[in-house]
């Protein structure tokens, strides 16, 4: 018992918990990796099913982590499964609302009966993981929601009631999906001007009235209100404005991004949690080697990031554009890129660019982008590329 004291009163310990998709995971690891260079101890949770993903990309070891940095995980709900993919979002976005809130809470309780660790003193989860607010009201804890997003889609987010209201979603029919009605002008969200209806997070282009997706933005935003405090992957020159806009209808809000810049700073890349992976593909490294053959500015990176799937006749078709582009490029083809089968380039493809490309299944991103031999990024628009590209200096297409 007196140890147990003793660890409680020399450590803050932080709960963290991000959604399980890996634009998620990555910025809520750099979160935690910050907090435990200030002096926290850090549990960190993930699904079973990313956890076994992780043990699988790189090693039985991988997740051991460190006396103050630890690892665990909760079921989601959903169907166990050993593939090696992004889950179906709706899917995991109702199983984790549904589901999770129970063996969350036993998780917790399990690490306040040891006594190898302090007891829980915050909470810090994913926006949409907001489950975890029941529990901390119930242990009596503060709990920090992150947003990963953009500053301006969570303030949208927190305004698609008004498109309900005003008649804008659900769409009428599939023909409301054309130019003109997209280009709907939107004047009803603090501070954003210039927004037209196609510039508005895709949720809300739905034809369906109980579209599940929508209304799940439409809670967890709301739920958000009740968070100690709220924090983005943003900084305030960026969004000022929006930031602001969020102040009087939210708890406080604070910008603490870009979160990369501050864990290369702030975190020592050697040290045994700068080590610490949260890519649940394993990284092909040997695409750093590549570009090391190659002149500053000279290859174009292309990535969809984690969830974006293509079409075979969209994948055929760009790997064509890419053939044409007549640059050198790295593309990062995930194993589930393409819808329904498995991503296979045409030989002729192959043949055409055979001196000029490396194809690979995931890369260290942050790596390649600062790497000087890329001069160009083309992505699916992510926020945490953006951010990443934009630190980098590296132009970017999505």
């Amino acid at each position: 018992m007196g140890s147990h004291v003793a660890l409680n009163a020399q450590k803050p310990h932080v709960v963290c918990v991000p959604y399980p998709a890996q634009g998620h995971i990555n910025p809520m690891m750099k979160v935690a990796k910050l907090l435990h260079a200030r002096g926290f101890h850090v549990t960190f949770v993930n699904t079973v099913y990313n956890h076994n993903r992780f043990l699988r990309s790189h090693g039985s070891i991988a997740l051991d982590g460190l006396h103050s940095f630890r690892f665990e995980s909760i079921p989601d709900g959903l169907p166990e499964t050993d593939m090696d993919t992004t889950q179906d979002i709706t899917a995991l976005c109702e199983s984790t609302m549904k589901n999770c809130l129970v063996p969350f809470q036993e998780l917790l309780q399990r690490i306040n009966a040891g006594d190898d660790a302090p007891p829980v003193s915050c909470i810090l989860s994913d926006g949409v993981m907001s489950f975890t607010l029941d529990a901390a009201e119930e242990l009596g804890v503060p709990e920090v929601l992150f947003w990963t997003t953009s500053g301006c889609a969570f303030l949208s987010y927190l305004h698609f009631y008004l498109f309900i209201e005003k008649g804008i979603t659900p769409l009428k029919d599939e023909s409301y999906l054309t130019k003109e009605h997209l280009d709907t002008v939107i004047d009803f969200i603090p501070t954003m001007t210039n927004l037209k209806l196609k510039d508005i997070p895709s949720f809300v282009r739905t034809t369906d009235p109980d579209d599940f997706m929508l209304k799940f933005a439409i809670r967890e935003t709301e739920r958000s209100k009740r968070a100690s405090a709220i924090i983005l992957n943003t900084f305030d020159d960026l969004e000022h404005g929006v930031i602001q806009a969020m102040q009087s209808l939210l708890p406080p809000v604070y910008a603490v991004g870009p979160l990369h810049l501050l864990a290369n700073r702030e975190i020592e890349e050697g040290s045994e949690v700068g080590m610490m992976n949260s890519n649940l593909w394993k990284e092909e490294m040997e695409c750093l080697e590549w570009l090391d053959t190659k002149p500053q500015n000279s290859v174009i990176y292309i990535n969809f990031g984690s969830i974006t799937v293509l079409s075979p006749k969209q994948f055929v078709e760009f790997a064509w554009g890419l053939a044409g582009s007549g640059k050198e490029f790295l593309w990062v083809i995930r194993p589930d890129l393409v819808t329904g089968e498995e991503a296979m380039v045409p030989p002729e493809f192959l043949t055409e660019t055979a001196d000029r490309r490396l194809l690979a299944s995931w890369c260290p991103q942050e790596k390649v982008l600062s790497h000087p031999a890329v001069g160009g990024f083309l992505t699916h628009c992510g926020w945490n590329s953006i951010l990443e590209s934009l630190s980098c200096g590296v132009p970017m297409v999505c």
